[in-house]
């Protein structure tokens, strides 16, 4: 595994939903992924479907394995993890302007949010996987901390219907009310109902767009490992789906199917247990981030004592990066904007390799995850973009 900048100018995760609109007539769009035009579009995001891990597991995806033939992948982004590959693709910003800068970070002087469930993290030093008991959407109003039109909002107000079909969980919850709002949400609660519900939106009054989401690869890739037996499994089960959604798209409909991160498969010698190492916690005020990236904020003064002694103790296990050379070097794309900043670590870590970075006092969970996501290799940041059409 190597080290890849993600591709904000010519191809990342961020353009996918600009460049189907772009085919929808959608003002202010550009379609910088030369995608068809189509009046009837399923975007279908498949959670940790990674490009590499598609193409060494082509056996259990042949009609997915059918559509990249001849394709290239895009990069996810930034980190590559969920909340904010999700976020990319709902407002079509990179993290720079949509602020959804990881899977946890500081909202504050004193608080971490959580943002898949937006909920407190306590301060993440020793707030463990995430205070269940504290939603945080009537202090921090999703919709005025990512306060700029999404794409689906640009899209409705063009005329295009916009319906979301995935999880009833979802329908609500901080992070779509940030990212994904302006669709109207249909609940699935398993493959059927998922796939029912996308033919249903696509063949109501047109022009349409459906967002759908399925997430239990990624749920399988990290209690078993991405590759595993029930990986695969899951993965042949993916594959049936997408062929299922194709199989029923209307005259004229197109499919896209794309990810929010792949992901790596990681051992016991591969961890690296901040909470046995007090040097690295050393300085440190705030925790954000997650195994394979990690926002540090500092005390005053401590962010290049902080710096220093993480580049020290894991060497070329990772890269270390103060915040404003995280943001020179374009990791969470080409702007930022000024009320982003404070969210970046004042100290980025991402991991090389299969490096973890795990918190087994604090995280108990999620460091005991097989496989992992977040960074700059390309195992997590090169995704599919495939597509299929009735040209009936």
């Amino acid at each position: 595994m190597s080290f890849l900048a993600p591709d904000y100018r010519a191809g990342s995760l961020a353009d996918v939903m600009p460049s189907v609109l772009a085919g929808m007539d959608v003002p202010g769009m550009a379609n910088v992924l030369g995608l068809p035009a189509a009046s009837r579009v399923c975007v279908l995001l498949v959670d940790g479907l990674g490009w590499q891990l598609l193409r060494a597991h082509a056996d259990q995806a042949p009609f997915l394995t059918s559509l990249a033939a001849g394709r290239d992948p895009i990069t996810a982004g930034f980190p590559a993890t969920t909340a904010t590959s999700v976020s990319a693709i709902g407002t079509g910003m990179p993290p720079g302007e949509h602020g959804i800068v990881g899977y946890s970070f500081a909202v504050g002087p004193d608080e971490v949010l959580n943002a898949l469930g937006w909920r407190s993290q306590g301060n993440g030093v020793g707030g463990g996987d995430g205070d269940s008991s504290v939603d945080l959407r009537d202090r921090i109003v999703p919709e005025q901390f990512q306060p700029r039109p999404t794409a689906f909002e640009r899209a409705v107000a063009a005329g295009v219907a916009v319906r979301l079909v995935g999880p009833a969980h979802h329908d609500g919850s901080g992070l779509n009310r940030a990212a994904l709002r302006g669709g109207r949400h249909r609940a699935a609660h398993a493959l059927g109902d998922l796939t029912s519900g996308v033919r249903d939106e696509l063949r109501g009054p047109g022009p349409v767009l459906c967002y759908a989401y399925h997430g239990d690869l990624d749920l399988l890739g990290h209690r078993y490992g991405p590759g595993s037996d029930p990986w695969r499994e899951q993965l042949a089960v993916v594959d049936q789906l997408a062929a299922r959604i194709a199989a029923g798209l209307p005259p004229g409909g197109l499919l896209v199917v794309t990810a929010d991160h792949g992901m790596v498969a990681v051992a016991e010698q591969d961890r690296v247990d901040v909470d046995t190492e007090p040097s690295l916690l050393d300085g440190v005020r705030l925790f954000g981030g997650e195994a394979r990236i990690r926002h540090l904020y500092t005390h005053p003064g401590a962010a290049d004592d902080v710096w220093r002694a993480w580049g020290e103790i894991l060497g070329e296990r990772a890269l270390v990066l103060r915040r404003h050379e995280a943001i020179e070097a374009g990791w969470f794309g080409p702007r930022v904007a000024e009320h982003v900043r404070p969210r970046i670590g004042d100290v980025v870590v991402a991991a090389q390799g299969t490096l973890v970075m795990i918190r087994s006092g604090v995280e108990p969970r999620s460091s005991r995850f097989a496989g992992h996501h977040g960074s700059l290799t390309d195992s997590e940041q090169l995704i599919p973009l495939l597509t299929a059409s009735n040209s009936r």
